[in-house]
């Protein structure tokens, strides 16, 4: 058996979840997270470099965690393609934030995203016992937008003039959906 195989989280159709404790892949996320296209639109605004995942890491390992990290596989093409992961978990309010990057430019666009989002969610409110999951991007995010559209989620908050992005200011946008939303959505997605 393969290692990826016996590090399977979450199986998909075209992607599975891996834990995101591989030590091996942080300069990888470093990279896409310091690409600069990508992180125009994910808030990453100073370099991120690999001694930061590795503490990262390190430190989630203790205590209650209020993040949960997956690496994005590809099946077919055997490689790690980006990081879907739940942000900022409040337990006693029974919510979390989705964050996620394709960090590879060629994966983009070919609904892997939502697919990674999809089985995210469904760990959520089925394994993790959430009520409501949330994410939140800028306008110009139009990728992140309709993964967010095609999973169900409703936009909730608009903030105005939030953020400087290539030379303006934009709004950001926070979308949730609830777990019975969820019940109704998961048929077409899964």
């Amino acid at each position: 058996m393969e290692d990826e195989d016996v590090r399977t989280f979450i199986s998909g159709k075209n992607v599975d979840l891996l834990p995101g404790d591989n030590l091996e892949n942080i300069n990888l996320y470093a990279k896409w997270d310091n690409d600069q296209e990508t992180r125009r639109y994910s808030r990453n605004n100073f370099p991120r470099t690999p001694e930061e995942y590795k503490k990262w890491i390190e430190e989630e390992k203790t205590g209650t965690p209020r993040r949960i990290f997956f690496e994005i596989w590809h099946k077919v093409d055997k490689k790690i393609i980006g990081h879907v992961s739940f942000n900022n978990i409040r337990w006693a309010d029974r919510s979390a934030s989705i964050g996620m990057i394709i960090g590879e430019q060629e994966y983009r666009s070919k609904d892997l995203g939502t697919e990674a989002a999809a089985l995210i969610i469904e760990y959520g409110f089925n394994e993790l016992n959430l009520f409501k999951i949330e994410c939140g991007m800028y306008e110009v995010n139009t990728g992140s937008r309709k993964v967010a559209e095609k999973l169900g989620m409703r936009r909730d908050l608009v903030y105005k003039e939030e953020a400087w992005v290539n030379g303006k200011y934009v709004d950001e946008y926070e979308y949730c959906i609830f777990r019975d939303e969820w019940k109704e959505k998961r048929k077409e997605l899964l």
